[in-house]
Order: structure tokens, then sequence, then C-alpha cells
């Protein structure tokens, strides 16, 4: 399971011009999940995502949590995170898994999040989506759970 997250001022997200999600400070976090992703990914990445200190504390030092900042996640569920780019010109995403599973585990994504006390938005799984964010920073970060497991 990979994630993009990007720590935002305000992100939000539309469906056919119809506002989704719409969060305020917090984490602006894409999400992809692969074939061989299960429950224990999901609860690694939404562990991580809420405890990483990467919000400025009062010596502008990057010592706070999403969690100690009281601030919100907005999900947005995107397979093409998986694209393998290494062979020809077309990304193949055959690595991504089915997508029955895969908004399985990003609901069970969402609520463990949520879980751990982080308010919680979220786009619309398969739809063409427009989203829109300040990036505060810019901060940036790649986390891949089988890198870790």
């Amino acid at each position: 399971m990979r994630a993009v997250v990007q720590r935002v001022k305000s992100a939000s997200v539309s469906v056919d011009d119809q506002i989704e999600g719409k969060i305020g400070k917090g984490l602006l976090v894409y999400l992809g999940i692969e074939e061989e992703d299960e429950i224990k990914d999901v609860n690694y990445l939404a562990e991580k995502i809420c405890n990483l200190r990467i919000f400025e504390d009062e010596n502008e030092k990057m010592n706070r949590s999403l969690l100690d900042e009281e601030g919100s996640i907005l999900a947005i569920s995107q397979f093409t995170l998986l694209g393998d780019c290494r062979k020809g010109r077309r990304p193949s995403f055959s690595n991504a898994k089915n997508p029955e599973g895969a908004n399985h585990l990003y609901n069970k994504f969402v609520e463990a999040c949520a879980e751990l006390g982080v308010p919680m938005e979220t786009g619309v799984f398969q739809a063409h989506m427009m989203v829109s964010s300040i990036n505060d920073g810019p901060v940036t970060m790649l986390l891949d759970s089988n890198k870790v497991f």
C-alpha cells in the first residue's frame, strides 16, 4: 500500500462540480492499494500517518503529529500511484488490487484513522475527481507499507 502524504493548509475534492470532501489544516493523503495488501498494511499506514511528526513546533522543528495538531485527513483513493513505468511508455497497473478489494481496504483505512481520533473526509471511489490543495511547506512524504513488512 502506497501513500503520498502532503501537509496542507486546506484541501478539497469535487466530483461533477460538487464538493465531496473538504478540510482545513491537516493532511491530504493519496492512497494506492496493491494486490497483496491486507489489513496489516491498512493499520500500519493509518498509525504511521496519524502519528508522523511533520508539523512544526514552537521552535520551527518538525516535532508535532496530526493528532497533536488536531488536524484532519482528506483521503483520496488513487490507483495510479501503483503505475509501473519501468518498461515502455505506458504505465502498467497490473499490481493494483481489484476495485472491490481496493474499496474495502480504502474504507478500512478511513475507519482506522477515524478510530485514532482524526476527522476524515474522502473523495468518491473510482470517480473522476478534481483535487485542490494548498501545500504547507511544501511538505510531501511517500510511504509504502510493502517496504516495511
